[in-house]
């Protein structure tokens, strides 16, 4: 499988502030390629260079073939972008704001209406063609934007959170067709918080960190990197006024306790392998009054490796 994509040595700079340091990696012609990282990583900018809406100052990048400086026009038409913001006109009906970006990429006459056609069915949003978009539910606006990015075909999807905020059955659908472009023969790049995601669809991730690459490969690569962490879950029924920042620092002094992450109903505790004491934990939860409902652990993950690797969460 040949490289779609390839950055070297990349750096972006922001006055004093280095937002991309020599960044290098690839991405394969067709496969689905998770880009990870904390926020303030570096991900966005490279996403702005790699969709031309940034300029860089030293480093290569070829997408498809085409090399970034020198070939920008060939490899605009190459590329659909998925924004994280929701991109489209809101008085516009969903069909008419396919067709506005479809014409923007030159498609025109029964092309342009074949294509706004197939775009709308493909994300399941057909029959609310003739809706405005700011009637449509929030998983509708996300396939929407979807639409609009795919309208013309591109060879390289990059996707930058298209789920984030939507229902389940939006997020299935959505996850379900970025699967079918890659089966067509689309390279996407996808960001996400939401590890699942990641896991579920990513052929290989790369993370980033403080504009850097840390790590790349395949889910099963990245989990043997790390060998000294693993999670215990402590599922807890919290008060609606209970604060939560008190327990956090309560568990973070315990022993081999190396980070801590309370959702929900959930504590999730990643500690040092050998950690094997979990009476020092329920023993805070239970001073601060919390009921709990269950405990597991589990083996290295792409979360706590993501958490080893960054010192961050990726939530």
């Amino acid at each position: 499988m040949k490289d779609f994509v390839s950055v070297s040595k990349l750096t972006k700079k922001y006055g004093e502030l280095c937002a991309v340091d020599n960044l290098s990696f690839t991405v394969r012609e067709g496969e689905i390629f998770g880009f990870l990282g904390p926020n303030g990583a570096g991900k966005s900018t490279t996403l702005n260079v790699l969709t031309t809406l940034s300029e860089f100052n030293s480093g290569e990048v070829s997408i498809g073939g085409y090399d970034l400086v020198r070939q920008k026009d060939k490899i605009k038409g190459l590329i659909g972008m998925v924004p994280q913001s929701i991109a489209v006109y809101p008085t516009l009906t969903a069909a008419e704001n396919v067709t506005f970006f479809a014409s923007l990429y030159g498609l025109s006459g029964k092309k342009l209406h074949s294509a706004v056609d197939e775009a709308l069915d493909f994300v399941g949003i057909s029959d609310h063609r003739k809706i405005q978009a700011r009637r449509l539910s929030g998983g509708m606006q996300r396939r929407l934007n979807i639409a609009c990015g795919i309208v013309h075909t591109p060879k390289l999807i990059v996707m930058d959170e298209p789920t984030v905020g939507v229902d389940a059955q939006s997020r299935e659908q959505i996850l379900h067709s970025i699967n079918i472009l890659r089966d067509r023969g689309a390279t996407v790049i996808y960001t996400s918080h939401y590890m699942p995601e990641v896991q579920e669809i990513c052929d290989r991730i790369a993370i980033v960190d403080k504009g850097r690459l840390v790590a790349c490969g395949t889910e099963q690569e990245l989990v043997t990197l790390v060998t000294d962490i693993s999670s215990v879950y402590v599922g807890i029924r919290f008060p609606s006024d209970f604060q939560q920042e008190a327990l956090k620092k309560r568990l973070l002094v315990i022993p081999d306790v190396r980070a801590v992450t309370i959702r929900e109903s959930e504590i999730r505790l990643d500690v040092s392998l050998g950690f094997s004491n979990i009476s020092p934990v329920l023993k805070v939860c239970m001073e601060m009054g919390l009921s709990i409902l269950s405990v597991n652990s589990e083996s290295p993950n792409l979360e706590t490796t993501f958490l080893a690797l960054t010192g961050h969460d990726l939530h």
